[in-house]
């Protein structure tokens, strides 16, 4: 084989047969293990990696899908709570109505008790000076009467009589005066 290769001469461009049946050799073996030993490891890496990624997009799908859903819950929950915030001022605001009524009604009602009392007050204390009156003008009456009499009236009953007596008298005076005082003033 040296021989051989001494007497042709070798282009340089092509191989040596033996270097290529070692070289394809060297390269099958290598491919062997590649294929046999590392080629799985590496499309298992690959295939967990694709997983992981691929697992990942899901858990992010899943993820913005559940906080979209939260999201439109608490949407939800504001709009409710809102409503029923205004719910509450409307009530609010009826309420007050009805206790500002209500406390008018109360003072008006109250009003009337008072101007009712002050009424009945006024009679009363014109009724009972109407009563001082009378006794004192019996009194000054008797008193009178005595004098222009000469005897003393002292006796109980006939000051009670006479001063009955001379009150009605008066108070017939002053009617019959009234009326025809009216007349006169419509002329």
């Amino acid at each position: 084989m040296i021989e051989l290769a001494a007497e042709e001469p070798q282009s340089p461009v092509l191989p040596v047969v033996p270097e290529i049946v070692i070289g394809l050799i060297c390269f099958g073996v290598i491919f062997f293990v590649f294929y046999k030993r590392l080629l799985p490891a590496i499309n298992k890496a690959l295939e967990e990696r694709r997983e992981a990624i691929e697992g990942g997009m899901e858990k992010a799908e899943a993820a913005q899908a559940e906080a979209r859903q939260t999201l439109e819950s608490y949407k939800e929950q504001l709009a409710e709570a809102r409503h029923e915030a205004a719910r509450m001022r409307q009530e609010a605001q009826e309420q007050g109505a009805a206790l500002i009524a209500e406390m008018r009604a109360e003072g008006q009602r109250q009003r009337e008790e008072i101007i009712a009392a002050g009424h009945a007050q006024i009679a009363a204390d014109r009724k009972q000076a109407a009563e001082l009156l009378r006794q004192d003008v019996g009194k000054l009456a008797i008193e009178l009467a005595g004098r222009l009499v000469g005897e003393s009236l002292e006796d109980h009953a006939r000051q009670s009589r006479t001063i009955d007596r001379f009150l009605d008298d008066l108070e017939d005076k002053a009617s019959a005066s009234v009326p025809s005082q009216g007349s006169e003033a419509g002329r």
